[in-house]
């Protein structure tokens, strides 16, 4: 793809934690841009931002979104797949850049069933001709500690599975640096992604607790506890997905890598820079 290139990038889920900031930063970047979300409604975006209703399971929005754009940032969804396919290939698109997880590459996170419902999602666009797919992998998002809003504002112990496993989670903003030089051509950015350092659940709930200037205290659950109160919020099978990814991590296999750095040419920030950038997130 040249970057000389006039198509705009089509940013779908430009609302969301990750792809607000795409779209942010390509616009600071010069480059022309269309926004997407599933339901579009007045003041969702600036009025000279080009944007358009669009859901990755619906083709006939699909054809209408990628119209006349050079590359695509999307979620991977294990819904729908092989109609992004056939409308990016319809379109002419030239480059996608897939929003996956870094449990693809991550050794042993295989078999684990949101790993592999990524990595069917991955193959799927591998294999389809005339299409540059490019993954990106982060591996623990630090925006899933907004799961513990609530109790944190309420005033209540965090509830945690596993508090002393180890990860190494990597600030959204950091995921679309990321991105973001994916469709500026680099092809160098599929490794797996994380922040710079391991820090246990326990202290990255303590680093909350030191931005919002509050002792934050946690109780440890049970698995099948923690399989209850998860299943509130997913799929049960999904719910034992998250705690195997835990107990892997209690088992020290959950790794900090020098990916970001290689890529951006700076470390990553840490998880205390993202409890601080969202300490209002969790005060009452």
């Amino acid at each position: 793809m040249s970057l000389s290139s006039t198509k705009p990038t089509l940013v779908m889920g430009a609302r969301g934690n990750v792809g607000k900031l795409v779209l942010e930063s390509l616009i600071t970047h010069g480059m022309p841009v269309r926004a997407s979300s599933r339901k579009l409604t007045a003041g969702d975006f600036p009025p000279e931002i080009d944007a358009v209703a669009a859901d990755l399971t619906d083709p006939d929005s699909l054809a209408v979104a990628f119209e006349g754009v050079g590359q695509v940032f999307l979620y991977a969804n294990h819904d729908g797949v092989d109609g992004v396919i056939e409308s990016a290939r319809t379109a002419g698109v030239d480059r996608l850049v897939l929003m996956s997880s870094g449990s693809v590459v991550h050794p042993t996170s295989a078999g684990n069933a949101i790993t592999e419902e990524h990595r069917e999602v991955e193959e799927a666009f591998a294999a389809a001709p005339d299409l540059t797919v490019v993954p990106i992998r982060p591996l623990v998002l630090a925006m899933n500690a907004l799961g513990w809003a609530w109790p944190i504002a309420a005033g209540r112990p965090v509830p945690l599975y596993r508090p002393d496993a180890m990860t190494a989670p990597i600030h959204e903003a950091d995921i679309a640096a990321v991105v973001v030089a994916a469709l500026r051509g680099s092809d160098d950015v599929s490794d797996m992604l994380t922040g710079p350092a391991r820090t246990s659940q326990r202290e990255q709930v303590a680093m909350i607790g030191r931005a919002i200037g509050q002792e934050i205290a946690v109780v440890e659950q049970s698995r099948p506890e923690a399989l209850v109160h998860l299943s509130r919020f997913m799929p049960e099978t999904e719910a034992a997905a998250v705690l195997a990814f835990l107990d892997d991590a209690e088992a020290g296999n959950s790794p900090a890598t020098a990916t970001v750095e290689q890529v951006l040419g700076r470390p990553p920030v840490g998880f205390d820079v993202w409890a601080a950038d969202h300490a209002g997130d969790f005060r009452r």
